[in-house]
């Protein structure tokens, strides 16, 4: 926990990357790529979508920028690092700064083809021959057996009352919004802090489960651990932390008892919709190869297929399988996960974290995930599959 008299410390004794880490918070505030990628005209292009029998090229809308990009650009690489006399702290901030300044780039770039999508593979990488792999494992399982759990008969006022029922464990205050532009059913928005629930989304039982320990129980403790450090950069993120969060929030449901068979195949139809991007894939080749030779379902095939087509070519989708095996795999061994909720942060930088925190610089977390401390349910199918990914 940050108090007066940590604070008055840390200034006095690391004053310039007190003074970068501030800047860089002003900066990335203005910033929230999720944002700008989400169409705002999904529905409309959908209907045209299914109308023409899946022969027609959506073609999207965007937000428009809030920011300059070049003079946000400038911004981020005018920080005074050769002030940090630290070298360990300052090259882990010029890391930080290529990052975002990526990150500008990327949002610069939405709706522009391939020009957005070569610059979201610096930020997200495109998935390897192992992740395809695992992903093609996966969906090899016969289906699970139809339960009333899967069906889709809460509306988001139901999904609203459910989360803030289950956020009564947590003590944080949940602020909730419904959303129209929003390409999930619900997600939290790290700069306001907020669970945003898509407005004509309608919600399963196992659903609101899996939402709830996904979006609330990592995603919104991460948020609210990370504004407790003394650096703005837990709150704000460390590079590389998307399949580290996303790979945390799935065990989270792993644990919670919510993860099932057909959600670890919606995590794969990612995977293959995101490496159908570097094969040159439209969007109806994608949605044909989900669809048509995987026969999933019309609607959730076009969903998978905009999470990955949209702003150009968006490759953060195959994250969350390859996130969900490491941690996995860090569970099994028996080591922490503590570090890893203490903020928006990566096991690529858990030795940095490690420094910081003996340095004084990162404090242990507030905020536990409550699934995290007992498996609520077995399941050998589920245990054999996680046990087995490459």
């Amino acid at each position: 926990m940050i108090t007066e008299n940590s604070i008055v410390s840390i200034k006095k004794e690391y004053p310039n990357l007190i003074e970068v880490d501030a800047n860089l918070d002003r900066l990335i505030s203005r910033i929230e790529l999720l944002h700008y990628v989400n169409p705002l005209n999904i529905e409309k292009e959908k209907h045209h979508f299914f109308t023409s029998k899946f022969t027609y090229e959506p073609h999207f809308k965007y937000p428009k920028l809030r920011f300059d990009p070049y003079k946000l650009h400038r911004l981020f690489y005018s920080q005074r690092l050769e002030r940090i006399q630290d070298v360990e702290l300052r090259n882990l901030y010029t890391e930080i700064i290529y990052y975002y300044a990526n990150m500008v780039q990327c949002i610069k770039t939405i709706g522009k083809g391939k020009e957005f999508y070569y610059n979201s593979l610096r930020i997200y990488g495109t998935p390897t021959e192992k992740d395809v792999q695992n992903a093609k494992f996966i969906l090899h399982f016969e289906d699970e057996p139809a339960s009333t759990a899967m069906e889709k008969i809460f509306s988001p006022e139901d999904a609203k009352a459910y989360f803030e029922d289950f956020a009564k464990s947590y003590d944080f205050p949940l602020h909730i919004k419904f959303a129209t532009h929003i390409s999930a059913d619900a997600m939290v928005s790290n700069a306001t802090k907020t669970l945003l629930i898509k407005r004509n989304a309608r919600f399963s039982q196992n659903q609101l489960l899996t939402l709830a320990n996904h979006e609330i129980g990592v995603h919104l403790v991460t948020t609210f651990n990370g504004l407790l450090q003394p650096l703005k950069i837990f709150s704000n993120g460390l590079p590389k932390n998307v399949e580290t969060q996303e790979g945390l929030a799935v065990f989270s449901e792993y644990m919670s008892g919510a993860l099932t068979l057909k959600r670890l195949k919606e995590l794969s139809y990612r995977v293959l919709a995101t490496d159908s991007l570097i094969k040159g894939y439209t969007f109806c080749d994608t949605f044909d190869l989900i669809h048509n030779q995987y026969k999933l379902n019309k609607h959730e095939a076009f969903n998978i297929t905009l999470r990955a087509h949209r702003g150009g070519g968006f490759t953060k989708d195959r994250l969350y399988l390859s996130g969900l095996k490491k941690i996995y795999r860090r569970y099994q061994s028996g080591d922490s996960l503590d570090n890893l909720m203490s903020g928006k942060v990566s096991l690529a930088y858990l030795d940095e974290i490690n420094y910081m925190q003996n340095k004084g610089l990162a404090n242990p977390i507030t905020y536990q995930n409550l699934a995290f401390f007992e498996k609520k349910l077995k399941d050998d199918k589920l245990d054999f599959i996680l046990n087995n990914l490459k």
